[in-house]
């Protein structure tokens, strides 16, 4: 055998070993990154949910001068000749701090099964948002456009104390990991509503059910 021949195979060789040993350094940086990563989103990921009976009644004020209290674990709606008063008592027990941005109004209380909603019709908050993780907010939000049939919905149901829902739409502190919580409003004994929430959903990544 040629010596030049068997410098050739073994450069080869050699060429083979290094660029296998590459390759699994490169897809172990990237799993670790990919790790790294998942880590970092769950540590900043918001989960909401309504707030406990127990907790303090808050002050909720609206642009136009409105006020409303609102007790641990309840929700108010008014309706009004030019506006639909909405708010809600909410709990974070996700690890990360919670952005409200949209919701959406149903004149209906949802049962069983249903697909993720389309948040592209969602109304937009006006202000942005923000409970802490671990903490006490609330939600609000107002219907002020009498053309808009969510208005005439949403005050025929209110006066009359039929149940309807209401989705959230909120995400993390970085605008992402955006998540779609659905919440059932049920009259209560007193002028408040009984809140309950029925599902979840991850609008910017896959959902687990």
């Amino acid at each position: 055998m040629e010596w030049s021949t068997v410098a050739e195979i073994g450069t080869a060789a050699g060429t083979l070993v290094l660029a296998t040993a590459t390759f699994a350094a490169v897809r172990s940086s990237n799993s670790s990154a990919r790790l790294a990563e998942r880590s970092l989103q769950s540590a900043i990921k918001p989960l909401l949910i309504p707030s406990k009976t127990s907790d303090e009644d808050q002050k909720v004020g609206f642009v136009d001068s409105h006020w409303v209290h609102v007790a641990g674990g309840r929700g108010t709606a008014e309706a009004t000749d030019e506006a639909i008063y909405l708010t809600l008592s909410l709990r974070n027990v996700g690890p990360g701090l919670a952005l409200l941005n949209a919701w959406m109004f149903y004149p209906d209380r949802f049962v069983g099964e249903t697909e993720r909603p389309d948040h592209s019709a969602f109304h937009r908050l006006t202000r942005d948002i923000y409970i802490p993780s671990g903490d006490l907010g609330f939600w609000q939000d107002a219907l002020r456009d009498p053309s808009d049939p969510a208005f005439g919905q949403a005050g025929s149901m209110i006066r009359n104390r039929e149940s309807f829902t209401v989705d959230l739409m909120y995400g993390d502190v970085e605008g992402g990991q955006r998540m779609i919580s659905r919440f059932a409003f049920g009259p209560a004994r007193d002028d408040a509503w009984l809140p309950a929430v029925s599902k979840h959903w991850n609008v910017d990544g896959p959902d687990p059910r």
